[in-house]
């Protein structure tokens, strides 16, 4: 594992106590703002984030970090991406369950060095369940080595984030998916939706728009965990690449065979 793994792993579930299950279902109207059409930010995400900036930076002295409130309030923040040691922040992946009062939502960090993900989080403040990724070294599930699996099912089982895709690519997936692909509800968290596809749960998932701070550290875990996530023309997935469109499959031969069928 990265051998910053216990300090972030422990600045992490504090945060998950101590700011974001604290506030959980216990958030007013006054808490929770809309930045844009259904794009939530409420106290919780910016105190989260107030503190994981806080801690991370102390962890690496040195570094600097990419948050998703940060950049939301000077877009600027984001040109640094790729320059030195970078943390990537979610402080809470899935704002809009979290604002509702439902579940999954999680908190998401990754750590660049030069635009090259290291090392990755997801946790899940629910249940405590920390995912964890190192570049060369493996994907871990609670300090335990994960190896994705397909689910078996008969037809590939299919998150398809389909709300936001342009129509024509909407009604592309959706006709060649048809009796092919099994459709599922997307948990609209994708520090859920990741490990949904390396645990067994999800075959494939499909999103369309690609932060950094939602898709660093879950796609470098599918990775490690032996699947494959990659642009729809099969290009890797780098951070600082605006480009929309990721697809993720629980196994590179999978994600071929899906590639192929949905998009060529």
């Amino acid at each position: 594992m990265s051998p910053l793994h216990a300090a972030v792993d422990g600045l992490m579930r504090k945060i998950g106590r101590d700011v974001v299950m604290a506030r959980f279902r216990n958030l007013s109207a006054a808490d929770i703002e809309e930045k844009a059409k259904d794009d939530y930010v409420t106290v919780a995400d910016k105190l989260s984030e107030e503190k994981l900036t806080e801690g991370l930076m102390q962890i690496v002295p040195g570094s600097h970090v990419i948050g998703e409130e940060a950049v939301a309030a000077d877009p600027s923040v984001l040109d640094r991406i790729t320059d030195g040691l970078a943390w990537i922040v979610d402080p809470i992946d899935g704002t809009g369950n979290y604002a509702a009062g439902r579940t999954p939502f999680a908190i998401m960090v990754a750590l660049a060095d030069e635009g090259v993900v290291k090392a990755g989080w997801i946790l899940d403040p629910v249940t405590r369940r920390m995912c964890h990724v190192a570049l060369g070294q493996g994907a871990f599930v609670d300090n335990k080595r994960i190896v994705a699996r397909e689910t078996g099912a008969a037809l590939p089982v299919a998150a398809l984030a389909t709300r936001y895709l342009p129509p024509d690519v909407r009604e592309q997936v959706l006709s060649r998916g048809a009796g092919r692909i099994s459709e599922v509800e997307v948990p609209h968290c994708a520090g859920e939706q990741y490990p949904r596809v390396v645990l067994g749960e999800n075959d494939l998932a499909l999103f369309w728009r690609s932060k950094p701070w939602d898709h660093a550290p879950g796609s470098l875990f599918v990775e490690e965990a032996g699947g494959r996530v990659a642009r729809l023309d099969g290009s890797p997935y780098r951070v600082g690449d605006e480009r929309t469109g990721l697809l993720a499959a629980a196994s590179p031969r999978l994600w071929d065979e899906m590639a192929a069928l949905l998009f060529g």
